[in-house]
């Protein structure tokens, strides 16, 4: 599945998931140093969140330019020219010299890093047919959980022995890496997929186009709210575990990167999952144990329940999470990156106004309502996006 015949040849999913592996690290390395970074800069940890808010705000906000421009010029060259500023710009965060710098680094890498991941998918979208679609984003979300795990280690490693800057500074360097393997690769590949909603840059009318379908807005407003609810509550994790339980930095590290081995578990076990549950159990299930897991780390102070509690919200975040991503993708076949870009932009402005949200309770309330809030949420967003996609299906075959 790794390419096409000769003539209609596409670019590996390894090299894919490189890219992407590279994004989410960078975003995950900064949950056990914010702490870290909060007391070099002499400020709360509410307010360090900022420099979350300022990647993902902008994240969101620049898949309604890079969907259409990939739809309109080539998903793969927009794909790589946005790495290649991703990675100068974390290479940059290393030196910044205070929190306003860092925060303006951190939302000019944002803005870049966000023509990687959307149009990743809508390239998957484009050259697997919808019965091989979930399995190889299945695949693919590997690099993202691999990206996880180990920008969680680092952070932690990095923040305790050496310093959370170096970490940007290594970061940077191997994107660099990526970026030439990816535009060498690119070169010799035709991306022939180009859109048939009606463009124009300036414009969202490609946008609105989509949110006049209902099964859209279900799913936009679903992962607006997962993006709020969900990661915008998971920001402040990394900072409870410190204040909470006084543990080192390199060990909140790794338990940060236990989240990520339930996504190994969902790509290993995805197609199973979808077989026995469908679409709506792997939404209703996955959202349960998003709920229960939260639940238990605000209520129950016992910081060896962490991991396997952690490894029960990534399972259920990667059940609900691809279901929503492989119904973004049908959305628009002709247009699939305007579609993922709107989906992703829906996600990442949540994430960018939860944890801002968040960050707030936090600073005034304490951790504990926070993780209250997320948990039940998140279960009451994923039965209500349930309960609107089977109106729509009726209405659909009345």
């Amino acid at each position: 599945m790794g390419r096409l015949a000769t003539g209609n040849r596409r670019i590996s999913l390894e090299l894919l998931g490189a890219a992407a592996f590279m994004v989410i690290a960078d975003v995950r390395v900064i949950d056990p140093v914010l702490h870290i970074i909060a007391d070099d800069f002499k400020v709360g940890v509410g307010s360090t969140g900022v420099i979350i808010s300022a990647y993902t705000i902008p994240y969101g906000l620049f898949q309604l330019v890079y969907g259409p421009l990939g739809d309109r010029i080539g998903k793969l060259k927009v794909m790589t020219a946005g790495m290649g500023v991703f990675a100068v710009g974390t290479a940059v965060c290393a030196v910044a010299p205070n929190l306003a710098i860092l925060t303006l680094m951190r939302f000019l890498t944002g803005l870049a890093a966000a023509a990687v991941i959307p149009l990743s998918l809508a390239y998957i979208g484009d050259n697997y047919p919808y019965d091989q679609r979930q399995a190889a984003i299945g695949r693919y979300l590997g690099f993202v959980v691999l990206g996880q795990i180990l920008g969680s280690s680092l952070g932690g490693i990095f923040g305790e022995y050496i310093s959370w800057r170096n970490i940007f500074l290594v970061f940077g360097i191997l994107s660099v890496g990526i970026t030439i393997t990816m535009w060498r690769a690119i070169r010799s590949i035709r991306d022939m997929h180009r859109s048939e909603l009606t463009m124009g840059l300036a414009t969202f009318q490609p946008y609105y186009q989509l949110i006049t379908q209902p099964a859209a807005r279900n799913v936009m407003i679903a992962v607006f709210g997962e993006g709020f609810f969900l990661f915008g509550g998971f920001s402040y994790v990394g900072a409870f575990l410190r204040d909470q339980y006084h543990l080192p930095y390199v060990v909140i590290g790794f338990m940060l990167s236990s989240f990520g081995v339930g996504g190994l578990i969902y790509s290993r076990y995805v197609q199973w999952l979808v077989r026995r549950l469908g679409e709506n159990g792997m939404v209703g299930v996955g959202s349960l144990l998003i709920c229960v897991g939260y639940l238990f780390i605000a209520l129950y102070h016992n910081w060896v329940l962490f991991i396997p509690l952690s490894v029960f919200i990534e399972l259920g975040f990667y059940m609900m999470h691809s279901t929503f991503q492989t119904q973004a993708t049908e959305l628009a076949p002709k247009a699939r990156g305007t579609a993922v870009a709107l989906f992703v932009f829906n996600m990442f402005l949540g994430q960018g106004l939860g944890t801002a949200v968040f960050g707030r309770v936090v600073d005034n309330y304490g951790y504990v309502p926070c993780f209250v809030v997320a948990a039940l949420a998140i279960a009451l967003l994923c039965y209500w996006f349930i309960y609107q996609k089977k109106r729509i299906e009726q209405n659909k075959n009345l």
